[in-house]
Order: C-alpha cells, then structure tokens, then sequence
C-alpha cells in the first residue's frame, strides 16, 4: 500500500524535480537532455518558474526574447532551455562554463552528467578561468569578508560588515563551502542565504549554487577532484547523425566595457561554420540571437 502511494505521488510530481540530469550519449555525441515547454500561469514569473525547472533567470530570458520577465501573459508558451550541448573539455569532475552559467558534474561512471544554474562574479569582481583541484569541504562555513568587500559594502550600502560572520541564517555561503585550491584558496563553490542570484553574475567571484543543489554537489565531490571553469559563448558539435549544432550564449561585459556580440570566434568555431555541411546563414542567425540552445545549421 505504502509503495503505491509513493508511485501515486511521484507520479504527479513535476518532470523539471528531475530536470536537470541528462544521459551521456555513448555514440561520441554531445547533445543531452530535451527542450521543454511551459505555458505560463496567472501569477508565474520568471524567477518561480525558473526554480521549478532548476535553470538560471538569465538563460530563461535568452531563450524567450520579448517576454517581460516580470509579467509575462498567462497562456504565453516559453521554452525551457534544458537542453544543451556538452562541453568540449574533459568530461570529468565539475566543469563551469561562465557563460551559460551552468555548472556540470561528471561522476566517475561516466553515465550522466549533472546540470546545476550557478551565479558567478559580478562586473569588477569576474570569476576566473581555470582548471584546478577541490582543496578542501566544508560543512557550516563561517565568512571572513576581505577588507575590499567590507569598505565596498560601506560605501554602497552604508553599513558594517563584521570581519568574521558565523554560520547561521545570516551567512551568504549558505549550509556548504567547496574550497578551491585555485590561487590562496579564497574562492570556493558555496550556497547562499538569499532567494535571488543564481543563475545571474552577483558575487564577489566564489560559484553561487541553490541551497539543495549545493548540498548534494558537497555530499558527492572528494577532495583533490578536479575542477574547471570556462568561458565559451558559443559550443559546436557534428552529432553521429549529421547533425552540425551550434550553441550561442551571451558573452559576459567586463569592467572595461564590451557588448552583446560575439566579435571574435576561435579558430575552431570558424572552421565548423566553414565547413560545406553548414548553412552560413542559419550559422550568422544563431551568433546575432544568441538564444542559449542548441541549433541544427546543417545545410
């Protein structure tokens, strides 16, 4: 009786609790998961309805252009960007790519790689890139903030920040620290206290993740595991089938101005839109509109 109510339930819990898991293709390709659909509620916006599916505020807004985030018309039909294309690094440990703001963690098995909306470092204060190890776990951190973020929040906000804040609901890390060995180890992977910012560029440079996407990352890293962290607007791939995809995201402003164009591609990329299989003009569409999904430019 017990299990056939647990199935009842289970089976009209929403589809996006499980959302962001995807099957590994084993064929040498690397397009994961499936694009979704939501048609949207009296009283759906976009930050609620970006937490029932697991992804970032902004890749929502990417993939929707012209919604008002804010109040968007009840019956408007969004797509749910939760569909993507892998990485081209070594699927292996956790691998942050800034631009998505997405972080990925490959277990051992090499089966399926989970997705998780992360906020990153703010315009002045950029999370680096950099491939690096996991230094050290930590359960309940405390914050020390550096003396830059205290003179910072003195001036912008007027108010005093201790030079040590202790575990506990006023802590912006949240349950759970990940220590990266990355550097004098001050920048870590953490959860936060706040129902805002992920899946946006808020912090002072750490990995900002959801309170209980963290706290199952902290229970399945190890120590010495490794970590990388990108910065790759725009991800390629001929899949097995013949599909050519590509996947254009916005590229992050930096505190010496920039905008929203893709203005220099790496070799690699330019040569896949050269090739004879792909449509030029399909290709140019996906770099202007920059939409966050995987995009079939076959010719």
């Amino acid at each position: 009786m017990m299990r056939t109510l647990l199935l009842f339930i289970l089976a009209f819990l929403p589809l996006a609790a499980f959302a962001n898991v995807y099957s590994i293709p084993q064929n040498g390709g690397r397009l994961v998961g499936e694009l979704q659909e939501h048609v949207v509620q009296k009283g759906d916006y976009f930050q609620t309805i970006s937490k029932q599916y697991n992804i970032g505020i902004l890749e929502l807004m990417a993939s929707n252009p012209g919604v008002d985030p804010f109040l968007p018309t009840p019956g408007t039909r969004l797509l749910i960007p939760t569909q993507m294309l892998l990485p081209d690094v070594p699927h292996k440990g956790v691998v942050i790519n800034l631009a998505e703001l997405r972080l990925y963690y490959f277990p051992k098995d090499g089966k399926n790689v989970h997705v998780f909306p992360v906020g990153i470092g703010r315009v002045g204060r950029e999370t680096p890139e950099m491939v690096t190890k996991i230094k050290s776990r930590i359960p309940n951190p405390s914050w020390t903030p550096p003396a830059s973020i205290r003179k910072e929040h003195l001036e912008e906000r007027g108010e005093v920040l201790p030079r040590v804040v202790p575990a506990g609901p006023d802590n912006p890390l949240g349950k759970f620290a990940i220590q990266l060995s990355y550097g004098d180890g001050s920048y870590l992977i953490h959860g936060t206290n706040k129902d805002f910012g992920i899946g946006m560029r808020v912090s002072a440079g750490c990995i900002r993740l959801n309170p209980d996407d963290i706290e199952w990352l902290f229970d399945k890293v190890r120590y010495g595991e490794q970590v990388t962290i990108i910065n790759e607007t725009v991800k390629t791939s001929t899949e097995p089938d013949g599909r050519q995809l590509i996947e254009v995201h916005s590229p992050l402003s930096t505190a010496n101005g920039g905008d929203n164009t893709v203005r220099e591609l790496k070799r690699g990329v330019v040569d896949f839109i050269g090739q004879d299989e792909v449509d030029y003009t399909k290709a140019n569409d996906a770099l202007l509109t920059q939409a966050g999904i995987p995009v079939n430019i076959q010719s």
